[in-house]
């Protein structure tokens, strides 16, 4: 199978023409042109006219050369097809709508690891190649030029499988939930660890875990606990605990140690910390950065503020990988 793609962007090209935004503005004319694919040099996408020899799949979205190679191509909007979990060889997909069909290509087996996986449909929705290719990596995909040739020699420079431990540090609402969930979008089995209270009475609260819980992909597991260390200890697929600040509230909580005894919270975080540092699995945990703010005018504020800082700064010193988020970028540690 011998793949040309003629253009790799979205159907008004990247920059689109005209358009004033951070993502255009930087870039030559015709930078990546409107997706165009052609397959041997007589197939061309959407597969719905094919010479002898030629299979579509999937609804026309892919397809079977005859020398048995398979294509299969997501553009935006389209959910992952529903068939036999046979691995295509090459996958051309939109990766900035939603990265979590990548993962759920993954986990239905119709992208194994010999699978190529291209973005394709490239457009302004991401800043700038460079945020681009930062989430590729983490994806385990990758972007090529207009007029490359798929031809069998390319391959996905193998990063490994990404640091097991990662801290993600920042403000509220600097974005550091979204660049977690975006850190293992696509990874066909991951559980989320969520650590708050489920909103029951709190109308406010309420909407912003419902808006984790739509934002987060579907194929995600769910597990709602303060034992963090258990949660550790038992992984045998990826965690993303969301967050270490609520954790740490609902420790307190626990031991009525906002005006009580504080000992049993810094055993709960030795636990914590030494599950931590043994762990299998990848890990990436959200933790809030308390040391930027005005001092706390109670002694039980200054106290949890001193308890999360102490954590940040162990799990810090454990982690292959921290950064502090401001403003919805990730700035590494």
């Amino acid at each position: 199978m011998n793949v040309l793609l003629t253009g790799t962007a979205g159907a008004t090209g990247w920059p689109d023409p005209g358009c004033r935004c951070a993502s255009c503005a930087v870039l030559p004319p015709d930078h990546r042109r409107p997706f165009g694919l052609i397959v041997d040099g007589v197939v061309r996408f959407p597969f719905d006219d094919l010479p002898a020899g030629y299979r579509a799949r999937a609804g026309g979205l892919g397809l079977v050369c005859p020398d048995g190679s398979r294509l299969l191509c997501l553009p935006p909007g389209v959910p992952v097809p529903r068939e036999e979990a046979v691995p295509y060889d090459v996958v051309l997909i939109d990766l900035l709508d939603r990265p979590q069909r990548l993962g759920e290509l993954r986990r239905a087996g119709l992208a194994g690891e010999a699978t190529l996986v291209v973005a394709a449909w490239l457009d302004h929705r991401v800043r700038s190649e460079e945020e681009l290719s930062r989430r590729l990596r983490l994806w385990g995909a990758l972007a090529v030029p207009d007029g490359t040739r798929l031809d069998g020699s390319w391959r996905v420079r193998d990063a490994g499988p990404g640091p097991r431990r990662a801290l993600l540090l920042g403000g509220s609402r600097s974005g550091k939930s979204a660049e977690a969930e975006l850190r293992l979008a696509a990874e066909p089995y991951v559980t989320y660890v969520a650590t708050g209270p489920d909103g029951a009475g709190d109308g406010e609260w309420a909407v912003r875990v419902r808006a984790h819980r739509e934002r987060r992909p579907a194929h995600w597991d769910t597990a709602e606990t303060t034992d963090l260390a258990k949660e550790l200890r038992a992984a045998t697929a990826p965690l993303l605990i969301d967050g270490l600040g609520t954790w740490l509230a609902a420790v307190f909580d626990e031991h009525g140690a906002w005006e009580g005894d504080r000992a049993p919270v810094a055993a709960r975080c030795d636990e914590l910390v030494a599950a931590w540092r043994q762990a299998t699995e990848r890990i990436v945990a959200v933790s809030d950065e308390v040391g930027m703010g005005v001092v706390p005018a109670t002694a039980s504020g200054r106290a949890f503020r001193d308890a999360l800082g102490r954590l940040n700064e162990r799990l810090a010193a454990e982690s292959e990988y921290v950064a502090l988020v401001v403003a919805g970028r990730p700035l590494e540690l």
